[in-house]
């Protein structure tokens, strides 16, 4: 299982969450526990019934650079999409 950090908010102004990121991981029990660790609370989970691969946490900068010294996996968010469609088109673990 990977915890992943995108590049969603590096360029342009996004206000407070301008150089951040979001937080993603290939099960939402890692993406939980990883949140946990950079301090997130669980009710900021972003979150789409149905749409498990769009499970996520906002990252600020710092939040951002907390993460990938935590060891999370850096990609761009363009990487980030494609790996949420392969997942989205890959048959279900049996």
């Amino acid at each position: 299982m990977t915890v992943y950090v995108d590049d969603a908010f590096v360029a342009g102004d996004w206000g407070r969450w301008t150089g951040g990121g979001h937080l993603q991981a290939d099960s939402i029990e890692e993406l939980h526990a990883f949140a946990e660790r950079l301090g997130l609370r669980r009710m900021w989970l972003q979150t789409k019934a149905g749409r498990p691969d769009h499970d996520h946490y906002d990252l600020t900068c710092a939040g951002r650079l907390r993460a990938l010294e935590l060891g999370a996996t850096p990609e761009t968010w363009r990487e980030g999409a494609r790996r949420r469609r392969l997942a989205r088109s890959s048959p279900a673990p049996r």
